[in-house]
């Protein structure tokens, strides 16, 4: 999805991946706002993620302060936004009034997200 798209073509999907492009009208419709009020409460855990090693268990346990452990992603690269586990966006590390933050440069496809957790 490019930068340019709203946040509601970001919320709409094909009938491919089983969600309607557009909300249903008529008597359904109230009761479609009720049951997505119950899951827009629901919480989630977002990450991100810089990159990832595989080390064996001897040279976990060799690790002490001032240890560097190498990532298999080079610094250029993006990092990984997951939510739940799940990858939905890549973005570059930002600094805010102190803390942390990320700008999102690439965000998944809502249909590239259901075949991901299928």
């Amino acid at each position: 999805m490019s930068q340019t798209q709203t946040a509601a073509q970001a919320e709409t999907s094909t009938p491919e991946a089983g969600i309607p492009e557009q909300p249903p009208t008529g008597s359904n419709t109230a009761g479609l706002n009720g049951n997505i009020d119950m899951v827009l409460d629901i919480p989630v855990t977002l990450s991100m993620e810089l990159g990832r090693t595989r080390m064996s268990i001897n040279e976990l346990l060799q690790l002490n302060s001032g240890s560097v452990v190498e990532l298999q992603r080079m610094a250029d690269e993006p990092m990984d936004v997951l939510v739940n586990g799940t990858l939905v966006a890549h973005g570059e590390a930002v600094v805010i009034d102190d803390k942390f933050g990320i700008r999102l440069t690439d965000v998944v496809s809502p249909q590239e997200r259901v075949k991901r957790i299928r």
